[in-house]
């Protein structure tokens, strides 16, 4: 989060969608320092705590099964961040979801996704194995190399690993 953090507060004022807000951990932040934040999160509750922390925010309850709620799509975005929520989509529908998100940025707008990521599928499974207590096989991990070689022709990606098992993947529209 504080690599995600850090990106945003290269620009002053931006407008950012939270995709998977939570209780607002990192959209809070932003908000205390002048970003204009739009959020998603599934959960009525979720949005109730973060709305105490961020009462001028538009928080939408939502479902990103369902993609995104049609009063934000006409919206643009310096920055659309996501973090621990996009691995409860597989694959495809990631592919898909992001898709839809490219056209909801401004020029030179990024997607920030922080989550449980791997370079390689290799990687993947090796920390599948050595982890295998704690798996959930009920989510659906990036894997950098996979998900580059399906979206390059619509953006540019970067990622940047933080642990063994997480890290934040860029995106910005290709030019």
């Amino acid at each position: 989060m504080n690599s995600i953090f850090n990106e945003v507060m290269q620009r002053e004022n931006s407008r950012v969608l939270d995709i998977g807000f939570g209780t607002g951990v990192l959209s809070a932040r932003l908000y205390e320092n002048g970003h204009n934040i739009d959020g998603i999160d599934f959960s009525q509750r979720m949005i109730q705590l973060a709305q105490h922390k961020m009462p001028n925010a538009n928080l939408i309850e939502w479902d990103i099964a369902n993609g995104m709620p049609k009063e934000l799509k006409m919206k643009k975005y310096d920055y659309i961040v996501s973090t621990y929520t996009l691995h409860h989509l597989n694959d495809e529908d990631k592919v898909f979801f992001i898709k839809g998100l490219l056209p909801l940025l401004t020029e030179g707008g990024k997607i920030l996704i922080g989550d449980i990521a791997f370079q390689t599928r290799q990687e993947l499974e090796t920390c599948k194995n050595e982890s295998k207590e704690f798996w959930d096989d009920d989510e659906f991990y990036f894997v950098f190399d996979e998900i580059r070689s399906v979206l390059e022709g619509y953006c540019k990606l970067e990622f940047l690993p933080i642990s063994h098992c997480g890290g934040v993947i860029e995106m910005t529209k290709k030019k």
